[in-house]
């Protein structure tokens, strides 16, 4: 039994991580119709960009973490008017963004391969908290408990910012009809950009939350996540960040529990094989709808 916590406990901090790079992945989608498979790679610049302020700047834990966090959002605007805006302009569809945005994954990748040394880095102990809690005997990491409690205050935010204010209606203008939007006095030029930089810092805060916790800040950071992100994403629900915070957490479980008792060939095929049963039989996802969707 004690094991089985332990691993359940595991597989919800894992879980979160792929929750909070879910949650940037699908704002992008729903309102900037872009499946950016450049996405990861914000997440492995970020955890770079917070351990070189570690270990160069000598910025503690939570300092380093907003440089991280801000060099994630600031790279996305930065791809996102480069590579994306000019095909918005001349009206390209899905294919060609989504084209683009590979060829930037590649670039960024090939990039943060040698800022890295193409090397497996990590952020040296004491740079971030390493205290150990406990639940009767089984121990704790804070990082998990950092993670987790992060994912959750996210994901409401994000909740409250989407569907209680006034940029949030603007954003979901967006995500609808741009030209509509334009027309009911919103400026979607605006809208981009911040969406841009707020999805970008959210996969972001994964990538160095990510980095820290499994002491592994190399180029293929990202990529791990944008593959369990977009899983998140599509079996929560696109349109609705509290279903890919709720997939996220279950991929996470459903991972670890799969690894630990059946065999950790087979953490990656169920994953998939659940992504494949939801895009066949609920492609909206478990919270999705068709009122946040791209005309």
């Amino acid at each position: 039994m004690q094991l089985f916590i332990e691993q359940l406990i595991n597989g919800c901090a894992l879980g979160a991580l792929y929750a909070l790079f879910g949650l940037g992945f699908g704002i992008v989608f729903s309102t900037l119709g872009i499946l950016n498979a450049a996405h990861g790679s914000y997440a492995s610049w970020a955890a770079i960009a917070a351990l070189a302020a570690v270990e160069q700047l000598k910025l503690p834990f939570l300092p380093a973490l907003v440089v991280g966090v801000v060099g994630g959002g600031l790279l996305a605007v930065v791809v996102d008017q480069i590579a994306f805006q000019p095909l918005r302009k001349r009206g390209s569809g899905m294919l060609g963004a989504l084209i683009t945005s590979i060829a930037f994954w590649i670039i960024l990748d090939n990039l943060a391969g040698t800022a890295t040394g193409q090397q497996s880095l990590s952020f040296p102990r004491g740079s971030y908290p390493g205290t150990m809690f406990h639940l009767g005997d089984i121990p704790i990491p804070a990082m998990q408990l950092i993670t987790v409690a992060v994912m959750l205050v996210v994901t409401f935010g994000l909740h409250i910012l989407i569907r209680r204010s006034r940029f949030g209606a603007a954003m979901r203008a967006v995500g609808w009809n741009q030209t509509a939007a334009s027309l009911g006095g919103v400026n979607p030029r605006y809208v981009v950009i911040v969406t841009a930089f707020i999805a970008g810092a959210t996969s972001g805060l994964a990538g160095v939350l990510g980095g820290i916790t499994t002491h592994n800040v190399s180029f293929l950071l990202g990529e791990g996540l944008l593959l369990k992100g977009f899983a998140a994403v599509v079996v929560g629900g696109y349109d609705d960040v509290r279903g890919t915070a709720v997939a996220g957490v279950g991929l996470g479980v459903l991972e670890v529990m799969s690894a630990q008792y059946l065999s950790s060939g087979l953490r990656d095929g169920i994953t998939y094989a659940l992504l494949l049963t939801f895009l066949l039989v609920r492609p909206r996802g478990l919270f999705g709808s068709l009122g946040f969707s791209r005309a």
